[in-house]
């Protein structure tokens, strides 16, 4: 049976991880991709205490570097920037146009069908912010996944995700809808879920795109840290 979302979740301190320096996966005269770890926002929050985030570590090794996108605070994984105007622009333009393939890596509970296809449109949940609900007059969004291995010991199910939309918490709300909140999630997964997590499990595990200048297909991975 689908999992019961949790109440409107009070908004927690934020502790960012400590900077260990940048891990850079990819870096050229156009772009970089680094791999954010868990827990760091992407960008400065409202407030002087969220202002330290992945953007802000970026940019005091590289001052010119421009967000392109971003990842939820407690989702680690690829990020990429931009080094200039033009090719944020031009990259912007490719993950607005989902020319950008992305692929996660998560660990849902319960066990998952082998793969699947999850396709319901999503809507701001307004008076418990920032969740967001499955709403039929929503904006539409897409989820394919496939299950690679499920522990009969935990009953929790390791899953690659493929988001063919780019919705706020998409991937959260759509595995949570089916009934297999992703574990460590404290807005959409159960007590049960949440307990016991030190982070939510869900990673950016790889990105392919056309690089802005050369038209190269740029391939990446970043293998999961659970």
């Amino acid at each position: 049976m689908p999992t019961t979302l949790r109440s409107a979740v009070p908004e927690l301190p934020y502790r960012p991880p400590p900077d260990h320096g940048l891990r850079v996966v990819h870096r050229d005269a156009a772009l970089l991709v680094v791999d954010k770890p868990a827990g760091l926002l992407a960008v400065p929050g409202r407030g002087e205490a969220r202002h330290d985030c992945l953007a802000s570590r970026v940019r005091t090794d590289y001052p010119e570097a421009r967000v392109v996108h971003r990842l939820d605070m407690a989702t680690s994984g690829l990020l990429v920037f931009a080094r200039d105007g033009e090719s944020q622009r031009r990259l912007g333009q490719a993950f607005a146009e989902r020319r950008v393939h992305k692929g996660y890596v998560a660990i849902v509970a319960g066990r998952i069908p082998a793969a699947g296809l999850i396709e319901l449109p999503l809507a701001a949940d307004w008076p418990n912010r920032p969740r967001q609900k499955v709403d039929l007059a929503g904006r539409p969004a897409l989820t394919r996944y496939a299950a690679l291995d499920h522990d009969p010991a935990t009953d929790r199910t390791r899953v690659v995700l493929f988001p063919e939309t780019g919705r706020t918490h998409q991937l959260r709300v759509h595995l949570a809808a089916i009934g297999h909140p992703i574990l460590g999630d404290a807005l959409y997964g159960a007590d049960e879920i949440v307990s016991g997590n030190g982070r939510l499990l869900l990673h950016a595990e790889w990105l392919s795109f056309v690089h802005p200048y050369s038209g190269e297909t740029i391939a990446l991975d970043s293998p999961p840290p659970f």
